[in-house]
């Protein structure tokens, strides 16, 4: 009773916002509204090099209950059913031209996923930066008349991650994100990936264009395009979907 008392009584010393301005809060928000519990969606992937650029569609199936993600590339026609199948940290892919379904091991989690700046552990990883990473608000700025909160996220010890840091700038107004910056072991900035075009999308207002740029190679840069989306989908996403027998 007195610790109860203790925290409603610090709750009215303290200023307005301090709670919700809690590092790992707000990006437990953020995953939320970008994913919901869980999401189907369309998307428009343009990989872009000095000499050539190159697109593809693909569509997701994402469970985030369950931590499962599925992913199968519709267009163009050359990688028409090659398909990812993530469940919680393991990740497979089918490949129809060879008829075969491979585990990635984790020596691959940084490579570039669809020949992309996207890595195959931007697609594995995505859930963990709730789970294997301490949150700390840095600072704040503002960016076209918006607050934005700097949260800098530092892995556990033993947490299965690749990057060394992770910081996050997350409008204050509405938990939404406008960019994040992956740094290696030693401090050095490695990729910078930047959210665009706020729209409302299925009720429910979301960036639609992403791009991710690799600072280390200049003139290559890769945009993800949101097409459509259906937040927790009813009836819920099949188990049939997350499943090896799919990815064939």
């Amino acid at each position: 009773m007195v610790r109860f008392l203790t925290l409603i009584l610090i709750s009215f010393l303290l200023p307005a916002g301090v709670w919700a301005d809690d590092g790992k809060a707000v990006i437990t928000r953020m995953i939320g509204k970008l994913r919901a519990q869980a999401n189907v969606a369309e998307y428009e992937m343009t990989v872009q090099r000095p000499a050539w650029t190159r697109s593809i569609r693909l569509k997701a199936w994402d469970d985030r209950r369950h931590e499962r993600f599925f992913v199968r590339i519709v267009e163009p026609a050359k990688d028409a059913g090659t398909s990812f199948l993530r469940i919680k940290y393991n990740l497979w892919n089918y490949l129809p031209k060879v008829e075969k379904v491979m585990k990635i091991p984790p020596s691959m989690m940084l490579q570039p996923w669809m020949g992309s700046d996207f890595s195959n552990d931007d697609l594995v990883k995505e859930s963990s930066y709730i789970d294997d990473y301490d949150h700390q608000i840095v600072g704040t700025e503002m960016r076209d008349g918006e607050k934005i909160l700097k949260i800098e996220l530092v892995p556990h010890p033993q947490a299965p991650v690749v990057w060394g840091k992770v910081i996050w700038s997350v409008r204050a107004k509405d938990d939404l994100p406008v960019q994040q910056h992956f740094l290696d072991e030693r401090g050095r900035l490695i990729k910078e990936l930047t959210f665009y075009e706020f729209k409302i999308m299925d009720g429910v207002m979301h960036p639609t264009l992403w791009e991710m740029k690799n600072v280390l190679k200049e003139g290559q840069q890769t945009t993800i395009r949101l097409h459509s989306v259906d937040f927790d989908p009813v009836p819920p996403i099949p188990d049939s979907v997350f499943t090896e027998q799919n990815l064939k």
